[in-house]
């Protein structure tokens, strides 16, 4: 009897021990529940942006700062959170440099440089910065440096210039249908910042653009020497009113091209933001590069560890070059329809 007493007993303990290790471990996560939990937590990651302006301009870098707020929102999706630090009207000159610096000691383990003109001061800074990315935007020089943590990324946005000039085209062609002006009258006034690849490229695919929808339309350009320079960007365009020019445009940061044209009663075409709402009688449509795509790739490239391109650069077709809404109270008839043909 006292055997079997101690059997029962014993039993009672084993289930009594099997059941407080089963509530235990219900209650309780273990060492991989753990980890898992880690493991879908949201990563942070500080980045740098060097700006050459703000988005006061509501152009260049009203443009940029769309990107980051997009690309921001896209990448909290995916559970990374970007704790940016803004640089705002930085110089094409050694203030770059110090920007550069103070983001890096700052912690910022990516930085974007988004002026053509930062490279060179950028290039001074990543040597001494290993262990962090930087990113020259619009830059050419540093996928060829000799350095792994420098890049440079642009967008084809000659073909979106390319399609602005079928619509300033447009424009002419009707106006010389109505008897507005004369054929020999269609002329195009560009605003330029420098005689650059970037900026040549752009007239040249906007004049080509121009020309495919009327046969006689000829152009004039005025360079100012400056990526943005509000005033010099507006006088640049009065001169080319001056001289008989019936559409502006412009590579250039700001947007006075387009309140000049309006003011001078011509039309307009921009860049970087849709200018209607400025110069709704003048401004027929624009082109954009729209960095959230990439900003959202380079960013996850460092969360995650992998490679990112030296050198980057896409178009129309991944939709990096975007149009901005056309002004069908101005443009010329039919002119949706023909923008959709060439686009495609």
């Amino acid at each position: 009897m006292k055997k079997l007493l101690a059997i029962l007993l014993s039993v009672i303990m084993v289930l009594s021990l099997v059941a407080c290790g089963n509530k235990t471990q219900d209650e309780t996560p273990s060492n991989d529940d753990q980890q898992q939990n880690t493991e879908t937590e949201t990563k942070t990651i500080k980045v740098g942006l060097i700006c050459i302006g703000d988005e006061n301009d509501q152009g260049y870098t009203y443009n940029f700062i769309r990107g980051k707020e997009a690309a921001t929102e896209a990448l909290a999706a995916k559970g990374i959170n970007v704790d940016w630090v803004v640089k705002y009207n930085i110089g094409e000159d050694s203030t770059c440099e110090d920007a550069n610096i103070e983001l890096a000691e700052e912690g910022c383990e990516l930085i974007f440089n988004n002026s053509y003109g930062f490279e060179p001061f950028m290039l001074k800074v990543a040597p001494d910065y290993p262990e962090i990315q930087f990113v020259g935007c619009t830059n050419q020089g540093s996928w060829n440096d000799g350095l792994e943590n420098t890049h440079n990324a642009f967008a084809n946005i000659y073909e979106g210039r390319y399609l602005a000039g079928v619509v300033a085209g447009m424009k002419l062609q009707q106006l010389i249908d109505e008897g507005t002006i004369k054929p020999e009258e269609a002329v195009i006034g560009y605003v330029g910042a420098f005689s650059f690849a970037e900026v040549i490229s752009g007239m040249t695919s906007y004049f080509l653009g121009a020309r495919s929808v009327c046969p006689s339309v000829t152009m004039k350009v005025q360079f100012v020497g400056s990526w943005s320079d509000a005033t010099a960007e507006a006088d640049a365009a009065k001169a080319l009113i001056d001289l008989g020019c019936i559409v502006i445009s412009q590579h250039s940061d700001n947007t006075t091209p387009a309140t000049a044209a309006q003011a001078g009663g011509v039309y307009h075409t921009g860049y970087n933001n849709d200018m209607t709402t400025i110069a709704p009688e003048a401004s027929i449509i624009g082109t954009r590069i729209d960095w959230t795509n990439y900003f959202v790739h380079a960013i996850e490239c460092v969360v995650n560890g992998t490679e990112l391109e030296q050198d980057w650069c896409k178009g129309m077709s991944d939709d990096e070059v975007v149009m901005t809404p056309l002004n069908e109270a101005i443009a010329a008839p039919g002119t949706a329809e023909k923008l959709a043909e060439v686009e495609e």
